[in-house]
């Protein structure tokens, strides 16, 4: 991130610790990365991928709310009309939002209108900035590691559907072998 960082102004940020690649080396991510690109040879296999994904997903959310929400929580943001929050979906995962204190809107352009308004600090301004591309960031791999799992999870389905409708067949064809007399 710092490349990126140096090149918008967000390394003049004062109030915010940006993430590091340690924050992310403490994640399980070595088996979501080797699980994308082998044969899954069944259900079972899909089904423990995906579950390391949705821990990924999850440990992704505890980094932002730690790391990104806390700050975005403390002194001096917390004095804005505007705050970062999370907001939980239907489908099971949290995403960071920018939120009026009334919670009636929700959005990215609260956080422009943040940044143009005339009362924001200038000082505060690169604090901003570092945390919208931190949300941005944490949003996307948030989003990609619940769709993965998700696909994962259909695919595990249509897989346990396959093998039925093919054991269904096999059985009801099997070859039977006569029963030897006993008299």
């Amino acid at each position: 991130m710092t490349g990126i960082a140096s090149n918008t102004g967000a390394d003049a940020a004062r109030h915010v610790s940006l993430l590091e690649q340690t924050d992310f080396l403490r994640l399980e991510h070595a088996a979501y990365l080797k699980g994308l690109l082998k044969p899954f040879k069944g259900k079972g296999q899909l089904d423990t991928w995906a579950s390391q994904c949705l821990r990924l997903r999850d440990d992704l959310i505890t980094l932002a709310q730690r790391r990104v929400l806390t700050q975005a929580r403390g002194y001096p943001f917390n004095r804005f009309a505007v705050q970062l929050a999370q907001q939980a979906t239907g489908a099971g995962t949290t995403f960071l939002r920018w939120r009026n204190a009334d919670r009636l809107r929700m959005g990215v352009a609260l956080w422009e209108q943040l940044i143009a308004s005339p009362s924001t600090p200038a000082s505060l301004v690169p604090d901003l900035l570092a945390l919208e591309l931190q949300r941005i960031a944490l949003n996307m791999q948030v989003s990609l590691t619940h769709s993965i799992a998700r696909q994962a999870l259909d695919c595990a389905a249509k897989m346990a559907r396959a093998e039925e409708i093919y054991h269904r067949r096999v059985d009801r064809h099997a070859p039977t072998v006569p029963k030897e007399s006993t008299s």
